[in-house]
Parts: C-alpha cells; structure tokens; sequence
C-alpha cells in the first residue's frame, strides 16, 4: 500500500480535512496518511506550488501526493492523477507547477469515472451531494484507489500531460527572477536558484547582503540567504520582510 501526503487549504477550523481522511480510512483501509499542511493562504496557488516543491524530495517515491488547493472547484477545471516518481491527485490548475520541475509526469489521467463516497445514514428529504467539496467526492477516492497500487485507468481517460495546466513561473539562476510567495514568517521566496556569498540582491528599491543565516545581520536588518527549498529568499532578522520591505508576490529580484 503506497502512503498518502495530504496538503490544503482547508485549515483546521472546520470538518474537511478529518472528512477526507475518513474517506480514505473507508476506501483504503489502514493506508498511511502524512500532512503536509492545512493552514495555506486559501486559494494561494503560488504558495501551494512550492509548498510541494519543498516537501517532495523527502517524501518516498511511489507516494501519492494529495494536494488541494481549488478556487475553481465545481467549474469546468478538471480534476487528474498524473504519475511520476510520485502519484499526483487533484485539480488540474497549476498547484503542481514546480514539484512537476522535480519530477515530471509521464501519463495522465482524468476523474471521471470514480465514484464518491456513500454517507452513512440520513433522514427523509435529506440527499448528499454538492459540488464544491472534489476533496472528498473525487480526489480521496482516486488517492485511495491509487494508494491500494489499483490501475489508474479506471478512474478515467488517459490525457496528454502536455495539456496540463502549469502556472506561469520559472525558476533560474539569475541574475534576474521575482518574488514567488511568503512563508507564514513574511519571508519572501523567490525564483532565484542561486546568489554568491557576499553579494547582493535588489528587491522593491532595496539593496540587500547575501549571507548565510539570519543572525549573519543585525536584529532588524534585511538579509538573503538560500532557504531550506534551495531557492534565494529575504528575511528581515526578528522581523518580517513583507510588512517591513514592502514586498509583494511577483515583484522583481536581481542579483547585483
């Protein structure tokens, strides 16, 4: 049985990462089920695509990677399974841009054909249903499916994974990129790949020092460093670089 690594956007709050485990508890009894995260930004593609980024160079190969992070849940969007190294569930939007950097899918596959979860119990005049909860209707079972080494043909048609959609971001070694996302610390992520020690980066009209770590600079001073995802980013020691730099997704960086 291949684990599952679950990441959204769902928070903590209320029921819905409990009900998708419980789904796949029901479909693929005993699967090992790892979180990832529930507390992204809602709707954040950007900081839902590099959170798999990070992550999955440590996961297992063969895993299946359950990620949900869905603005476009219920419209015509699709959902898929695409296989790499690793299993992919879910929508077909983007979230998988930069982990599909590390691995790229060689086939692809829609949902159409699994079927959703039946509730236990009920009373008269009351039907399940909805459309805006793929979580649980269509991604837990095709992640169970495929956590039980089940063929993915069954879940649907076989698609180009040339047509997946991916978002618009590269990742380069400089000497130019922009600001990818922030952690929940205000850390700025770029798309920079790289940046010597000792030299300096530009970002929203500041001029900032390479170093190794925070505490490298002064307690409420800006700093660039190579974060734990192996991409440049801008802290502000004691502080966050968001709110004190002024920094905003999609700005540019450039390596001086």
């Amino acid at each position: 049985m291949r684990p599952v690594f679950f990441l959204s956007d769902f928070g903590l709050e209320d029921p819905y990462v409990g009900v998708v485990k419980a789904v796949l508890a029901q479909r693929a009894p005993g699967v090992g089920v790892v979180d990832l995260g529930h507390g992204l930004p809602p709707q954040d593609l950007r900081r839902g695509a590099y959170a798999l980024f990070e992550a999955l160079p440590y996961l297992p190969q063969g895993a299946v990677v359950l990620a949900v992070v869905d603005p476009g849940v219920g419209t015509e969007r699709r959902a898929i399974a695409a296989e790499g190294r690793w299993w992919y569930v879910g929508p077909d939007n983007g979230l998988f841009t930069l982990a599909w950097l590390l691995d790229p899918p060689r086939r692809a596959f829609t949902l159409e054909r699994v079927r959703p979860p039946t509730p236990h119990g009920g009373f008269p005049g009351w039907s399940p249903g909805g459309y805006t909860f793929h979580g649980r209707d269509r991604f837990a079972p095709a992640a169970a499916h495929l956590a039980l080494g089940l063929p993915p043909e069954a879940l649907g048609l076989e698609v180009p994974v040339a047509d997946l959609v991916r978002l618009p971001l590269a990742l380069t070694p400089g000497p130019e990129g922009e600001v990818l996302t922030f952690d929940r610390f205000g850390n700025a992520i770029t798309t920079l790949l790289q940046a010597p020690l000792g030299g300096w980066v530009e970002v929203g009209g500041w001029r900032i020092p390479v170093r190794r770590t925070f505490g490298e600079v002064g307690e409420g001073e800006a700093v660039a460093y190579r974060g734990s995802g192996g991409l440049l980013e801008v802290a502000v020691n004691r502080g966050r670089a968001r709110e004190a730099l002024g920094l905003r997704e999609g700005m540019p960086v450039r390596l001086l």
